[in-house]
């Protein structure tokens, strides 16, 4: 019967392909019957183990193998360009900028990490672009996109003739003030064009319209350095998802930005991607909390090589412009994401001094951590896990047996060199992971002015439940939120995402003296540019919407604020209202304003307009309440929890039978197919009705 239902085309499918497991989500959109699985990544070819995750999802809703027929969608999560960027692996890039203004790369900004005091011999990392790779051409436009200069065309055929004659291929376009008028990038477009007809180019006119040269430079050239690789991969799965399908079907590319593009779209595109599978997770478990009742949550997004975490307020992650992956700073929407390299595969090292260090570098997939079996030599966050006995000897349910003594061999050895029990190594391998993660967790919420405390945790990932007792203890939380199949969080969000394109304009001005119709005017275009994005990807203007922001400051200040624009007519009223939302955010965010002060004008930088397609957004189903009859218990295993108490005889749990209202005290351990979750003495788990596990510490341990 589901099966029939699914053969017209209506089962949407999200995929996240992460470095070791890749996780697989399908709707059937006529039953709303939702199902998950995971497996194994392909490094090698990253479209390999998507393929294969497709088949093995739809087999579970009795789909024969290989009918690709009933697909509907898909909505992917890539860390192509992420992973690309953090390894550094970027190929050599030509830049084309103003005349006179070759050195700007290295210029740069006056940013030293951690300030002077650390850093007395810090040297600049190298440019993404060489210095002996840059070019000028003549031409000059001023602030306002008057030419001041003309373009001059004989130059930039000599330097396209230049780049072409060297063999570089992938070139990044950046003219003093484009953001203001593209005609001199358009131009040297067209000259590429004629002279360079196999370049790769980007221009900073198309790929972020906003002041600022350095940050608008090394923002295009990421795009070019990354569109290469991207736009391979994004055809190489179109392809393949056409021949499976037997038909074309639409395939969606996760955005930074927590909206999701076509892939057609997205090979124009790429940087929007760079944050691609973690904005996902956030948004999976942003609507989860948020259903579940909880309004301030924190997400921890544990995976094999690192974990993310984020801020979700009202149900909606906090965005930035100014992030940045790797070395390179990427100035576009993204949601405000910190990455630590503490996943299940991070290293446990020895530093020269002879301490104890984890991460950030990891096993990965291939070897993989000493329990794996396929050749790894470090212990990991896993081995120590497995060696405790808090997670079983296999993954996915038992598909992936692992090897315990060889994890058990491996920390005995670590241990020897630290002169510490096999127990109290890997305990501390753990207590460094979870200090990390809790760090990375302060960054996001105490270092921009927000109390942990406040906050529910959601944890999610393969890993990212394992810690989750001692982030309470270490933070203070008051509660943690595991949802249901946490390993499929981030595949779960892929389904949840609307078609979103941003666009912006620099309209630099003082309040007192902006011109509401100007203003208008700038809305009005990136409101049409956003509308035609919208119609291209197939929604009809009837279901378009829009959400309008502003950056302000106060005048001299060197950053801005973003605050939302009103609905409706951009007059003088909807301009002193944006001013009054600014200065109350501006209050929030750091505990005054100047509101009143007429010595202290309001300066607008830049105008945003966001344009949405929405999307079906999956059901969360809730359930009946069962009658409070204890779990049954599936086993039992020695499990060490500190290392000092040793191995205590722990009930081993499985998620699927815990019905709503159950409740567990630790200590305990609560397994299902793709995650474990470690329930310490003194905490509490409870079983809600929509399936989550409400994990809080017992009030009596904590005194």
């Amino acid at each position: 019967m589901e099966h029939d239902s699914a053969r017209s085309g209506r089962i949407r499918v999200g995929i996240d392909t992460g470095g070791t497991f890749t996780d697989v989500v399908a709707l059937d959109e006529r039953s709303g019957r939702l199902v998950t699985t995971k497996t194994p990544s392909t490094p090698a070819n990253p479209a390999d183990g998507f393929m294969a995750g497709i088949d093995k999802v739809l087999g579970l809703l009795g789909v024969p193998a290989g009918d690709g027929s009933v697909l509907a969608a898909v909505s992917h999560g890539t860390t192509v360009a992420t992973n690309q960027l953090l390894e550094g692996k970027v190929d050599r890039l030509g830049f084309v900028t103003t005349e006179g203004y070759e050195a700007m790369l290295e210029i740069a900004r006056q940013s030293v990490p951690d300030g002077y005091g650390n850093s007395y011999f810090w040297v600049k990392p190298d440019r993404i672009v060489p210095r002996d790779l840059v070019r000028g051409v003549g031409g000059r436009l001023d602030f306002t996109g008057a030419e001041v200069r003309p373009f001059d065309e004989d130059g930039a055929r000599a330097v396209a003739r230049w780049f072409r004659d060297r063999g570089i291929t992938t070139l990044g376009v950046c003219f003093l003030h484009a953001y203001a008028n593209p005609e001199h990038e358009e131009r040297m477009r067209a000259v590429l064009a004629e002279e360079h007809p196999d370049a790769v180019v980007s221009l900073s006119s198309e790929v972020l319209r906003e002041y600022r040269e350095y940050e608008r430079a090394m923002t295009t050239l990421v795009d070019a350095a990354v569109k290469p690789r991207l736009s391979a991969y994004v055809s190489n799965i179109t392809s393949r998802l056409t021949a499976y399908a037997e038909r074309p079907i639409p395939f969606y590319v996760m955005k930074s930005n927590g909206g999701v593009l076509s892939a057609d779209e997205v090979v124009h595109q790429p940087i929007t991607t760079v944050l691609s599978g973690p904005a996902a997770g956030a948004l999976g478990a942003a609507l989860i909390a948020r259903v579940a009742g909880f309004d301030k949550v924190l997400t921890s997004d544990g995976g094999g090589t690192s974990t993310d975490v984020s801020v979700v307020i009202d149900g909606e992650p906090t965005l930035t412009t100014e992030g940045s992956v790797g070395a390179f700073p990427s100035k576009i929407p993204m949601i405000d994401v910190v990455t630590v390299g503490a996943g299940g595969g991070s290293i446990a090292w020895l530093s020269p001094e002879g301490t104890l260090k984890v991460g950030p570098q990891s096993a990965g997939a291939d070897p993989g951590p000493l329990c794996y079996a396929r050749g790894g030599t470090d212990v990991t966050i896993t081995d120590a896990h497995v060696v405790l006995g808090r997670i079983p000897p296999h993954l996915l349910g038992g598909e992936i047996p692992l090897d315990v003594d060889a994890a058990r061999r491996g920390v005995e050895e670590l241990a020897a060199r630290l002169g510490l029990t096999p127990e109290a190594c890997a305990t501390g391998v753990l207590e460094i992971s979870a200090w990390n993660q809790a760090n990375a967790l302060r960054q996001v919420t105490v270092k921009r002015g927000l109390d942990v405390r406040d906050f529910t945790l959601t944890t999610f990932g393969g890993s990212g439940s394992l810690l989750l007792c001692r982030l309470v203890d270490v933070l203070g939380l008051p509660a943690v939120l595991v949802p249901p199949d946490p390993g499929n969080v981030s595949a779960f969000g892929l389904l949840t995402v609307d078609v979103k394109n941003d666009y912006v304009q620099t309209h630099v001005a003082l309040a007192d003296a902006l011109d509401p119709a100007v203003v208008s005017g700038i809305v009005d275009d990136l409101t049409a540019r956003a509308a035609a994005a919208l119609v291209g990807e197939g929604f009809a203007p009837e279901q378009h919407q829009f959400a309008r922001t502003a950056d302000l400051r106060y005048f001299g200040q060197a950053f801005e604020v973003r605050v939302p624009v009103p609905d409706g007519l951009v007059d003088a009223a909807a301009l002193a209202e944006v001013a009054e939302r600014f200065h109350a955010e501006h209050r929030r965010l750091y505990g005054y304003d100047f509101a009143g002060d007429p010595d202290q004008q309001v300066e607008w930088v830049n105008v945003r307009v966001s344009g949405i397609g929405p999307i079906q957004r999956p059901e969360i189903r809730r359930h009946p309440v069962g009658d409070g009859s204890p779990p049954t218990v599936r086993s039992r295993r020695p499990v060490c929890f500190d290392a000092d108490a040793g191995y205590v005889d722990t009930p081993v749990l499985w998620r699927p039978d815990l019905a709503p209202g159950t409740v567990v005290t630790g200590p305990a351990v609560i397994e299902e197919f793709g995650s474990t979750v470690p329930l310490h003495p003194g905490f509490t788990a409870r079983v809600d009705e929509l399936l989550n596990i409400i994990v809080t510490p017992d009030p009596r341990s904590q005194a």
